[in-house]
């Protein structure tokens, strides 16, 4: 039973009480009004009235007086319970309806359509930005903001519509319309979008957000207003990954995807801890000798069921729900845990991820994992992309000098993609750029392409930084890169990615494992490497 079936039925109860109370008390005032009329008579023929008619008076008069009181005191309890239910019901800063009320209300409006063979369209909207209003100008202005979207939304929307608050900066509206024409739900929907969009004045200051909104249809699948109200929460998060400032409409399909990022979260939490997620090698390479001079780590998952899982797929959901840290040292462990006995001329690139930048005690993390590992610090270099220093540069500043201050190497990954900000290159102690592979692989067809990498290495000249070229596929590239003066490449020419014992098998055939036993420190490691 829903909380409104239980405030009906309670309300039915009372409603049959007081109309006892009522009934009774008109009939003990039709009594009186006998019984007066009696009183009267004798009055009038100047005869003494009988006792038990003053009596029965008496008892009629009690009897309306307290069924009045009762019937007062009912009625005011009703109103009293009445607010208090709509108190509990709305939302005391928009006047919108709270979560639970909403999806009561959306029942029966869901129920109503289904009679009359119309729909439901449940739009949820989620505000861009907010959060950073909120923050910085304070709770107040925020507020304020939230009770003027909330007169646009019902501004915008059609009679008999409900609308709900469902959280800080979430809204909820539904409505009835006719299936034929859903683009009467485009219409207010694009309304609302294109509004929202609008600054807001707020005690003098122009405010500046947008909104994502989500659709869904009950005619689709959605056999109740709980599952209507999270289809379309759905469908608002497809429109944030969108882009934001837009409105989309629930697929099927997004569900399928959600479904399949779920399992890929779940079977995250499971494969991390059991190093199901390895490390392969991509060799890199000096152009000028073709000598091997190390590789860059990457994360691969060998699911036990599902085979090979590539990385694009993982890796943001692992940034998204907060496992790249772990997942990222569960990967420096099993690569410097194998590279330990490789020759120490061989270095290991790692990439670090934007969201791992955040972390505070990241470097500490990274320096206790080469500390238990025992791999020289001199042999890391860990690749950060532009965009990762937007966040927090002064963080990130700090991150790194703890890491150049234990011998760790720096390189700036995928330039050229980015804001390609010389402030950057000068902000931190980078030790090598990297070119993106999407300039590599054109180099030559594409004129542009070869003007930037043009650009970037004598970017790289200028201010004394070796480039690496990354994608290197042909030998034709190859060949046009080591004519341009590139240092080093990376690429499938080289060989594909290879596991931790591919890479062995390589390093054994090419003499570059040490023998067992006592390590060098310094000096040449040639009489430890490993003969025939």
């Amino acid at each position: 039973m829903t909380r409104q079936q239980h405030q009906n039925r309670e309300n039915a109860r009372t409603d049959r009480t007081a109309a006892l109370f009522n009934a009774l008390g008109v009939v003990s005032a039709l009594l009186a009004l006998a019984i007066g009329a009696g009183l009267a008579f004798d009055y009038m023929e100047q005869m003494a009235p009988a006792a038990w008619l003053l009596a029965a008076q008496a008892v009629n008069l009690v009897l309306i007086l307290l069924c009045g009181r009762r019937l007062l005191a009912h009625s005011a309890r009703r109103n009293v319970g009445e607010r208090a239910q709509s108190v509990a019901s709305r939302d005391l800063l928009t006047g919108f309806l709270q979560r639970t009320s909403l999806t009561e209300e959306g029942a029966e409006m869901f129920a109503r359509a289904h009679r009359r063979n119309q729909a439901v369209a449940m739009l949820v909207l989620d505000l861009d930005r907010f959060k950073a209003i909120n923050d910085l100008h304070g709770h107040a202005i925020g507020d304020a903001l939230i009770c003027k979207v909330a007169r646009e939304v019902a501004h915008a929307l059609p009679q008999m519509a409900l609308a709900g608050r469902l959280g800080v900066d979430e809204f909820a509206c539904a409505f009835a319309f006719d299936p034929r024409e859903p683009a009467t739900v485009e219409r207010i929907a694009e309304r609302i979008v294109t509004r929202l969009a609008q600054p807001f004045e707020v005690n003098g200051l122009a405010l500046h957000i947008s909104c994502s909104l989500g659709i869904a249809r009950s005619d689709f699948d959605c056999p109740s207003s709980d599952a209507l109200l999270r289809t379309a929460d759905i469908a608002m998060h497809q429109a944030q990954k969108a882009g934001k400032n837009r409105f989309a409409w629930f697929d099927p399909a997004m569900e399928r995807a959600l479904q399949v990022r779920s399992a890929l979260e779940s079977g995250l939490r499971v494969a991390i801890p059991r190093e199901e997620i390895t490390p392969y090698f991509e060799q890199q390479v000096d152009l000028a000798s073709g000598r091997l001079h190390g590789f860059e780590v990457l994360a691969r998952w060998e699911h036990p069921t599902h085979g090979m899982i590539p990385p694009d797929r993982f890796i943001p959901v692992a940034e998204d729900t907060g496992l790249i840290g772990d997942l990222s040292l569960s990967i420096m462990r099993q690569a410097f845990h194998a590279a330990r006995d490789w020759d120490p001329g061989l270095s290991l690139s790692v990439n670090i991820s934007p969201v791992q930048l955040r972390d505070a005690w990241l470097a500490q993390k990274i320096i206790k994992v080469l500390t238990e590992t025992g791999f020289p610090a001199h042999r890391l270099e860990v690749e950060i992309t532009e965009s990762a220093l937007f966040d927090n540069l002064a963080l990130a500043q700090s991150i790194v000098g703890s890491l150049k201050n234990q011998g760790v190497r720096l390189a700036l990954d995928d330039f050229g993609t980015g804001y390609s900000s010389l402030a950057h290159l000068r902000a931190l102690p980078f030790d090598r750029i990297k070119i993106d592979k999407s300039f590599i692989l054109s180099l030559n067809q594409n004129a542009d392409s070869a003007a930037i990498v043009h650009t970037i290495l004598r970017l790289g000249e200028s201010l004394n930084l070796p480039i690496t070229a990354e994608g290197v596929e042909d030998a034709a590239i190859e060949e046009r890169l080591r004519a341009i003066g590139c240092a080093k490449a990376q690429g499938w020419l080289y060989g594909k990615p290879l596991s931790i014992a591919g890479a062995r098998r390589l390093l054994a055939e090419r003499r570059l494992i040490l023998q067992p036993g006592p390590r060098l420190e310094g000096g040449d490691a040639t009489s430890q490497l490993q003969a025939g």
